[in-house]
């Protein structure tokens, strides 16, 4: 599979601000009650499940895949940036963190008992977020989990600085509705959502959805 062309421009942008994101981003313990109690159900279920490992698909620095280790779940880290796996790896050795992208991960069909894209998919171009869930789908276990959170709204952001560096990806903010019908649409049924208007150190809406492949009949 060819790789997108979005994709070069959010890997360099990455590696340019992966310092200055360890920085600037709160850990996950900083996080609202509500989404700190979504990572945590879905850690509950992936465990009760004992269907496979977790993905942490755009884990950046690793700290959310270190969290889901705390709580329980066997997790691995999987970031298209360098930069990024060389601080979660720095930060936690005793996880795995590999480089590479969520439209081709690097993991045999149904070996997943969850996934967490935890905002990680707005950079993608709406035009291949079916791909990017065929691939969650192909990859999680029949019972298998997805935790998705993002921003979501409906408008394409085009920022030349993030973190305080200079960054040229784009992202793509899409309706809650929207996002779940994709799910659906990839065989991932939605079975809880969450969405929440801005507070705190969010200054948009952000939503959760968490999606079950179904067991084989």
């Amino acid at each position: 599979m060819t790789e997108p062309s979005y994709l070069a421009a959010v890997r360099e942008s990455y590696d340019t601000v992966a310092a200055a994101y360890v920085e600037r981003v709160p850990p996950p313990d900083a996080l609202d009650p509500l989404s700190r109690a979504m990572l945590a159900g879905f850690a509950e279920l992936v465990r009760t499940a004992g269907t496979g490992p977790v993905a942490d698909v755009g884990c950046g620095p690793g700290r959310v895949t270190a969290h889901l280790d705390g709580l329980g779940v066997s997790a691995f880290g999987v970031d298209l940036s360098p930069k990024m796996t060389g601080l979660a790896r720095q930060a936690y050795p005793h996880l795995r963190f590999t480089t590479g992208s969520m439209t081709a991960l690097e993991t045999r069909d149904g070996e997943l008992g969850g996934i967490l894209a935890w905002y990680s998919t707005h950079h993608t171009p709406p035009q291949w977020l079916p791909a990017v869930f065929a691939e969650f789908h192909r990859t999680l276990a029949p019972g298998g989990y997805l935790l998705w959170g993002d921003y979501v709204g409906d408008e394409r952001l085009q920022p030349t600085r993030g973190y305080g560096r200079p960054v040229t990806y784009d992202s793509y903010l899409l309706p809650l509705g929207r996002m779940a019908y994709l799910l659906d649409e990839a065989g991932l049924a939605v079975t809880a959502r969450l969405e929440q208007e801005p507070g705190g150190r969010v200054s948009r809406p952000h939503a959760c959805l968490l999606a079950r492949k179904p067991e084989q009949s």
